[in-house]
C-alpha cells in the first residue's frame, strides 16, 4: 500500500498524473465502501477473528498481478534504520496502548502514565536519532517542504477525527439501530460509495486550482457531516434522515484523498518519493489508530456503554471532538503552497 502511489506517480507521464492520481484515490474510495460490507458479512457468516484471513487472498490474486503488470525498479541502496523502526514502533505502540486503557484502569494509574511517558520519550528519542543516523527511516530535511509537511499533519488529522468517528457510528447502528454487521456495512454507503465517485473528479479539478482548496473544501464537508450527525444522534432517528449527512461527509472524503497524496508529493525528489509516499500512510494509519483510541475514551470518559440506552449520548461529544479535528486539519491545509497540484503552464517544464 505504501508503495502504491510511488508505483504511479513513476510510472504514469507527468500531464497523465493528477488524473491517475484521481482515479487512485476512487479506488481507494471503492476499498472503503466495499471494507464495511465484507467484513460485516464475514463476521456475520463466520467470525471476527476470520477478518484477519481477508487479505491472504487478496495478496494471492495480487501477486502474478504485480509480476507481470508492474515493471522492475531499484531506489538508492540504504541500510535499513533498525533503531529508528525499533524506537518509532515503540512509541506509537506504548502511546496508543496507553490511551486506548486510560478509562478502564484510570488515567493517573502508573500503568497509563508509564505508557504514555515511555511513548512520548521514544517519539523523542526517534526524532533525535533521525538526525543523527546517516540512512534515516524518516529524512527530517523532508518536512522543510511545506506541502509535505502539512499533508502529513493533514492525514494525522484528517484520519483521527472521520475514521474514530466512523467507527462509533457503526457501532450506533449495531447497537442503537438494531443492524446486523452486514446490514450496517450496507447502511453506510450513501456515505462510503461517495469517494468511488467525487475521487476520480478531483484529478480534473487539482490542476487548475491546486490542492489547498479542494482539500479545504473536503475537510470542512467532512466537519460539516460529522457536525450534522452529531445533532441527529437519536435512538429513534429514521435511517433515511441521517443519509444526506452521510452523503457530506462522503463527498468531503472523496475530495480529500487523491488531493492529500499529490500534496504529499509536490516538490519531492524522485528518489525521496518512495519515502514521502509511505510517511504518509503511516502518518495516515496511526490517525486512524489515534482517532479510535481517543475518541473511544472520550464516549467512555462521558459515561458511555455498549448498550441500546447507555450509547448515543455519550456517542455525541465524541463525534463532535471528531468534527473539531477535521476543522484543524482544513486549518493546516492553508499552509499548503498554492502552486501544489497545480499543472505547469504551457512552455514551461514542470
Amino acid at each position: 500500500m505504501p508503495l502504491s502511489l510511488t508505483l504511479l506517480s513513476t510510472s504514469v507521464p507527468l500531464r497523465m498524473r493528477p488524473a491517475a492520481i484521481g482515479i487512485w484515490g476512487g479506488v481507494s474510495g471503492l476499498g472503503v465502501a466495499l471494507g464495511p460490507i465484507i467484513g460485516g458479512a464475514v463476521v456475520e457468516g463466520l467470525s471476527w477473528q476470520a477478518i484477519f484471513w481477508l487479505n491472504v487472498p487478496v495478496g494471492l490474486i495480487c501477486l502474478p498481478l504485480i509480476r507481470y503488470a508492474l515493471p522492475e525498479s531499484h531506489g538508492r541502496p540504504e541500510r535499513l534504520d533498525v533503531l529508528g523502526v525499533i524506537l518509532a514502533a515503540g512509541g506509537i505502540f506504548t502511546l496508543t496502548f496507553g490511551i486506548v486503557r486510560g478509562n478502564d484502569a484510570g488515567w493517573t494509574s502508573g500503568e497509563i502514565l508509564g505508557a504514555l511517558v515511555a511513548g512520548v520519550a521514544l517519539l523523542v528519542a526517534f526524532i533525535a536519532w533521525e538526525t543523527r543516523v546517516t540512512a534515516p527511516l524518516l529524512p527530517l530535511r523532508l518536512f522543510r517542504n511545506r506541502s509535505f509537511a502539512a499533508a502529513n499533519v493533514i492525514g494525522v488529522v484528517f484520519s483521527f477525527g472521520i475514521f474514530g468517528a466512523v467507527f462509533l457510528l457503526i457501532q450506533f447502528l449495531q447497537l442503537v439501530q438494531g443492524a446486523s454487521p452486514l446490514h450496517a456495512g450496507v447502511m453506510t454507503m450513501p456515505w462510503t460509495l461517495a469517494p468511488l465517485v467525487v475521487a476520480p473528479l478531483t484529478g480534473f479539478i487539482t490542476p487548475r486550482t491546486g490542492t489547498r482548496p479542494v482539500l479545504i473544501a473536503g475537510l470542512l464537508l467532512m466537519a460539516l457531516g460529522l457536525s450534522w450527525i452529531a445533532v441527529l444522534l437519536d435512538p429513534a432517528v429514521e435511517y433515511h434522515v441521517l443519509v444526506p449527512a452521510f452523503v457530506a461527509a462522503g463527498v468531503g472524503m472523496g475530495l480529500v484523498f487523491a488531493p492529500l497524496a499529490t500534496a504529499t508529493l509536490h516538490g519531492v525528489a524522485a528518489e525521496d518519493q518512495a519515502t514521502a509516499s509511505g510517511t504518509n500512510s503511516t502518518a495516515r494509519e496511526l490517525g486512524i489508530a489515534l482517532g479510535i483510541a481517543v475518541l473511544t475514551a472520550v464516549f467512555t470518559g462521558a459515561g458511555g456503554e455498549l448498550t441500546p440506552t447507555g450509547f448515543t449520548e455519550p456517542a455525541v461529544p465524541a463525534v463532535l471532538v471528531g468534527a473539531v479535528a477535521l476543522v484543524a486539519a482544513a486549518v493546516t491545509a492553508m499552509v499548503i503552497p498554492r502552486d501544489s497540484g497545480r499543472a505547469a503552464p504551457q512552455g514551461v517544464a514542470a
